[in-house]
């Protein structure tokens, strides 16, 4: 699946991944309006005002992006409804050609950590048959247990083609809290990040590994650090835009090949037909609200990455 992404980011020149985050906020009245009147102000009502969004914002994005990133919490807060529409909406794009990163935060051990493993990326036993459960891509895994919560991943990445971003420098302010104490002498995220590389030595693809990392745009000194010691690692990199990451932060994330990172964006594209810049499409249009600011995003990381080369 490294591969693939890999192809598709090369196609579309944009290394975007759209973070599929839905808020009620976010939906235009006329979606939620009607959801309401077919299914009332209900769990039900609010999963199919998810899933039309959503749906709208696949159509004007599949083409100029690679990858989606939805975020499980955004879904599951509406209870199962919630929930079949994250699948729903994971089987749309993946149809779509959109390679779909679950935002799923997983973490555990033993034969929980294999149940996030399969439910996430593998496929489960019953009976004779087999069934994936929610079937993404790639998943974002924490690895604050250990090995023993990794390991369980890395057979199904093996087993099924498939890859995970471990948290190793997240982008949020209190970050700092626990990633950045010294061990030893050194920031804990450094330790984490050579775990990642010597991780993904058992998950290689042709040119990069399975196994990636998450590292928040906000810290791009520390992303040059981990670029040396995660080199075969794609770098998920949020915090792009609405938390105060620009474009010449992202330099660092990425290898002399222009590749190994790949930026989210969540709020700044699905929501931003509520930013001034893109008002003019109104709510009506804000599935073209969307296309116009991931083709500026892609616009922003070219020139930045023109300027590298």
């Amino acid at each position: 699946m490294i591969q693939k992404l890999i192809s598709k980011i090369q196609k579309t020149s944009a290394p975007i991944v759209a973070g599929l985050d839905p808020m009620m906020d976010y939906i235009p009245e006329q979606i939620k309006k009607a959801a309401f009147s077919a299914y009332g102000e209900t769990l039900e009502g609010a999963a199919e005002a998810i899933w039309q969004y959503n749906k709208g914002l696949v159509d004007a994005l599949y083409d100029i992006i690679p990858a989606v990133k939805p975020q499980s919490a955004m879904y599951e807060q509406f209870g199962i409804p919630g929930m079949a529409a994250f699948e729903k909406t994971i089987t749309y794009c993946q149809e779509k050609g959109l390679v779909v990163i679950g935002d799923v935060k997983r973490g555990d051990i033993g034969s929980t950590s294999e149940a996030y493993a399969v439910a996430h990326l593998g496929k489960v036993q019953i009976g004779n048959r087999t069934y994936s459960g929610f079937h993404e891509d790639f998943a974002t895994v924490n690895p604050y247990l250990g090995s023993d919560g990794i390991k369980p991943f890395l057979k199904v990445c093996r087993e099924e083609k498939k890859g995970i971003f471990i948290l190793v420098k997240t982008s949020n302010p209190s970050s700092g809290e626990f990633q950045d104490r010294l061990i030893d002498g050194r920031p804990l995220y450094e330790i984490v990040g050579e775990k990642v590389a010597q991780w993904g030595q058992e998950c290689m693809g042709d040119t990069y590994s399975y196994v990636g990392a998450v590292v928040g745009a906000t810290y791009p000194e520390m992303g040059r650090t981990l670029r040396k010691i995660m080199p075969k690692a794609y770098i998920l990199v949020p915090g792009y835009g609405a938390q105060g990451g620009q474009g010449k932060d992202l330099v660092p994330f990425f290898n002399e090949d222009g590749l190994g990172a790949i930026v989210n964006s969540s709020r700044g594209i699905i929501a931003a037909w509520q930013q001034e810049k893109y008002g003019k499409y109104g709510e009506a249009g804000y599935a073209d609200a969307a296309r116009a600011a991931a083709m500026d995003m892609r616009e922003d990381i070219s020139m930045i990455l023109n300027s590298k080369a």
